[in-house]
């Protein structure tokens, strides 16, 4: 049901009874039968109006690259007059007859560190285009969003220099691509991908021929391998989960803003209200408009809702719950121009995000076949030839953003207010426009234009969410100690003891990120460890850095070693437990999920989803439920023991061996994407008992001093898992290398010739 009306079921009829006269005519003369190409994805001469046609587009590029106020006037002035079905386009100001002086109001510069660019990652848009987004809103002081694609590390280095190149805003989304702990540290606010506008409730895909050796490296993954983010967050069934992986982001970095990414839907509102509640300090309401050029045709027109409803209902469901102070709200979404700005902010945004507009300034001309790595302008290519195309320069950028923020203070000018903060929630300086067709002004706008609050009621620095970190573990009794800090400051061996209680969520994350802001590539193996004892919180050392070591005698919860990045974590049962940890849970559901780097050492058995999107840690288990290795793109699995259902779905990377003493492994592995081997190639005898004997010290396990004991004995009962792809592409590399490519070399060949196998 329609929150805005606008159609009747006879205004449907009507249609479809248009419609089917085409085909069949009511008097039963021939009719033309040939399909019309409306254009309603790519643009055509006699098609479906789009705001960003030839004519807008030529005249966007022309005023940037000139620094032309007056052409880039023109360019909003066709955008703005299109009836595109926006509602925004059935609105018009409604001035109060008071004005204030263009002198008197909000500079251009104070305007633009508001702006955003908008969530796209280094692996959908080349290095070129990334690279100029992000030093374009450095200069401009505003932010760009990394998007789901990590972060090359020279980028990071780059912050605070003349020369900054990475990115404000660190995206964390469903897939975990590349977050480490130096990625997070790095970032001035940290995104939560919940969902995106043009396809809300799918993953993302980024296929196999635009993962190049050098995305492969940046998103820890295999080259020319397709990368999946799927639909549902493997970690955030609820409101709590989320709420506990905003605790865990703000604990690998307490001085970021912790944002979530939400789609325009009917009750979002409601969601947004339990954002708050869970202590995000900004809250995105992305409209259905804008998004990738690789989204499925069924998903960019048919999913999520415009902004405007999402960004009113929002606005006002704070307001109503008194949250409102508490958070900043952005919204994004085929913004314009400074009138699209200017109702965002009326209907509750602070914030604004801009995405396809910044990528046309730089010389995307809307070919809208971004997924097909054929971009012929080098923005939306990864392609080495293509890429050398590229014109597009931060200047472009940085003078669109400027010319939006001037026709903003124009509009805040003749509506009488001086600052952005003053007009937002100003519902009273927008009215229904008076020239609407018959059709148009069937739409309700009411629920839009609802006065939320008497008073303006906008984001308060003094009522952000406190989190407390001060009374965690990591804070008053870690980083308190003298030798740790010595430790940390000068490097050398430090230990300390702590007792743990449920209580304790997302411990060790907090000292691993003091450890990655003076150390960025981690500490020496085994430099500071923490020895445990207890019931270890959610996300026990997430997101570690190489250097730190956390050895807990007892068990943990969900989350476990959530994005590992280096550091090594180590568990076991108590000497005097009673039960056989072979054949108990020790640690909860979801651990080791998005983990990067490291090593995890767990004497007993893991719940479900272990070790998804692991892409480079070796772990080893004596047991895991179900979905195990799910996604996985890299790293090493050692599963002693038996598993649930579904090991392996969408694995493309890394290898699984699995202790398959009663031959039921072939039951419960998803084979799709994977073969399943014996274990007889001496490389893999060799690694398989190095691993045991590197576990069996570390934990003392019986199972594995059992197995080491007897190792020819057991070796027929392993079973190897193994992705086809990833094979394939790691037998290419070695026969590059044979023949006497270096390293790097030898991947770009054997990227070649693996995908110009598969067209």
């Amino acid at each position: 049901m329609s929150r805005v009306g606008g159609i009747t079921l006879a205004d449907i009829a009507e249609a479809q009874d248009r419609q089917h006269s085409r085909a069949f005519d009511p008097l039963g003369l021939p009719a033309d039968l040939e399909l019309t190409a409306t254009g309603r994805h790519k643009s055509r001469s006699q098609g479906e109006n789009h705001r960003y046609d030839p004519q807008t587009i030529h005249l966007l590029q022309a005023s940037t690259r000139e620094g032309n106020y007056e052409k880039f006037k023109e360019y909003t002035q066709l955008v703005d007059a299109r009836k595109t079905g926006y509602l925004r386009s059935l609105l018009e100001f409604a001035p109060t007859g008071k004005t204030v002086p263009i002198s008197e109001v909000e500079s251009e510069e104070s305007i633009v560190t508001r702006f955003k660019t908008g969530a796209m990652s280094y692996g959908s848009i080349s290095e070129e285009a990334h690279q100029t987004l992000a030093v374009a809103m450095n200069r401009l002081h505003g932010k760009s969003n990394s998007g789901e694609g990590g972060e090359s590390e020279e980028r990071i280095l780059s912050a605070g220099t003349d020369d900054d190149r990475s990115s404000a805003i660190k995206q964390v989304a469903s897939g975990r691509f590349g977050v480490t702990s130096r990625y997070l540290v790095s970032a001035r606010e940290i995104q939560i991908k919940m969902a995106q506008g043009a396809k809300p409730g799918e993953g993302g895909h980024l296929p196999g021929k635009k993962v190049y050796p050098w995305i492969a490296k940046t998103r820890h993954s295999t080259p020319g391998v397709s990368l999946i983010s799927p639909p549902p967050h493997h970690d955030i069934y609820s409101i709590e989960d989320l709420a506990q992986l905003i605790y865990d982001l703000k604990c690998a970095n307490k001085d970021a803003r912790i944002s979530v990414k939400l789609v325009s839907e009917a009750g979002v509102g409601t969601v947004a209200a339990g954002v708050a509640k869970a202590g995000a300090g900004v809250i995105l309401i992305s409209g259905y408009d804008g998004g990738t050029g690789a989204a499925p045709l069924s998903s960019i027109h048919n999913a999520g809702l415009p902004w405007e409803l999402g960004l009113a209902e929002t606005h006002q469901t704070l307001v109503a719950n008194g949250l409102r102070n508490r958070v900043v709200i952005e919204t994004d979404g085929k913004l314009m121009s400074g009138k699209d700005v200017a109702i965002a902010a009326i209907l509750g945004a602070e914030e604004f995000g801009f995405a396809t507009a910044p990528l046309i300034t730089m010389g995307c001309v809307m070919m809208r076949a971004c997924q097909s790595d054929t971009c012929p302008m080098g923005v939306a290519t990864q392609d080495p030839e293509l890429r050398k195309r590229f014109a597009g320069k931060p200047e472009y950028v940085e003078n669109f953003m400027l010319f939006i923020a001037r026709q903003l203070r124009e509009i805040m000018s003749s509506l009488g207010v001086r600052t952005v903060s003053e007009l937002v929630g100003r519902t009273d300086l927008l009215r229904v426009r008076e020239d609407l067709t018959e059709q148009e002004k069937k739409i309700d706008l009411s629920r839009i234009l609802t006065d939320a609050h008497q008073d303006r009621i906008t984001h308060d620095k003094k009522h952000l969410y406190d989190f407390r970190l001060s009374k965690t573990k990591d804070e008053a009794v870690l980083l308190k100690s003298k030798t740790i800090r010595t430790a940390i400051e000068q490097g050398g061996k430090a230990e300390g003891h702590v007792q743990l209680g449920s209580i304790d969520r997302t411990f060790g994350t907090l000292l691993g990120a003091e450890i990655t802001r003076k150390h960025p590539q981690g500490l020496p193996e085994d430099s500071i460890t923490i020895h445990c004892t207890g019931s270890g919180g959610q996300s026990f050392g997430a997101f570690i850095p190489a250097g730190l070591t956390l050895r807990l005698e007892g068990d943990s919860n969900d989350y476990f070693g959530k994005g590992l990045s280096g550091g090594k974590l180590i568990v076991s049962a108590p000497e005097n437990a009673t039960y056989d940890p072979g054949e108990n849970i020790i640690i909860g559901n979801v651990a080791l999920y998005g983990a990067t780097s490291g090593k995890a050492f767990i004497a007993g058995v893991a719940g479900e989803r272990f070790a998804i999107r692991n892409s480079g840690v070796t772990a080893v288990v004596e047991g895991v439920g179900e979905h195990g290795c799910e996604y996985m793109t890299g790293g090493t699995v050692v599963i002693l023991g038996p598993t649930g259902k579904n090991l392996a779905a969408g694995m493309s990377g890394g290898v699984v061996y699995v202790l398959d003493e009663d031959n039921r492994l072939y039951r419960n592995l998803n084979k799709q994407l994977v073969s399943m081997e014996a274990v007889e190639h001496k490389a893999d005898l060799d690694e398989l008992r190095s691993i045991l004997t590197e576990y069996a010290a570390a934990t003392g396990s019986k199972k594995a001093k059992k197995i080491l004991d007897d190792f020819d004995g057991y070796i027929p009962h392993f079973k190897k898992i193994i992705p086809v792809d990833y094979k394939e592409i790691l037998q290419l590399i070695a026969r590059s290398e044979e023949m006497g490519a270096d390293p790097e070399t030898a991947k770009i060949e054997a990227f070649r010739a693996f995908v110009g196998g598969k067209q």
